[in-house]
């Protein structure tokens, strides 16, 4: 039997909406065990947001700066600098302001997405692909989200289906 997106894809995802602040969504991910989320309104996909797109926007003059959420950090594939004096007064101020930005402003609104009866092998080539680096894809079944296959998902459907 050909494995089809729907045999691989996780059902429980975890959204966010396009009015939720960025502050809201970056605490949920820094909590959270995978590193983006689709941005659903109305049963749809209408956009994309990583912890990569959540972390630019705190950059300072080409450094990044701890985000203070009071968690640990996302994740450890991630670079964190902490590379900032006192006398760059702004820098609250300006978090503030990010925080507060609806996540609709910094979502990347050109979502890859594969249909439920894909199959795995198109998965794969997005997946695995350099044009863009994507690491999750949203599965839809008549344009409503369903799923969510990972780089994660597809190696352990591909380890299994391989029988080791």
């Amino acid at each position: 039997m050909d494995l089809v997106a729907r045999d691989v894809m996780t059902t429980d995802v975890e959204t966010a909406h396009p009015d939720d602040e960025v502050g809201d969504v970056l605490e949920r991910l820094a909590k959270a065990h995978f590193n983006g989320f689709p941005i659903v309104e109305d049963d749809r996909v209408v956009g994309i947001v990583t912890q990569g797109d959540l972390v630019r926007l705190f950059r300072k003059k080409d450094r990044l700066v701890w985000i203070p959420i009071g968690v640990p950090p996302f994740s450890e594939t991630l670079p964190y600098a902490v590379d900032f004096s006192l006398d760059e007064f702004d820098l609250g101020i300006d978090f503030v302001k990010n925080a507060r930005k609806d996540v609709s402003e910094i979502m990347v609104r050109d979502v890859v997405t594969v249909e439920a009866d894909a199959g795995i092998e198109g998965v794969l080539s997005i997946l695995a692909g350099e044009e863009r680096d994507i690491n999750r894809v949203p599965v839809l079944e008549n344009g409503a989200l369903v799923g969510i296959i990972t780089r994660e998902d597809l190696l352990r459907a591909l380890e299994t289906e391989l029988g080791h």
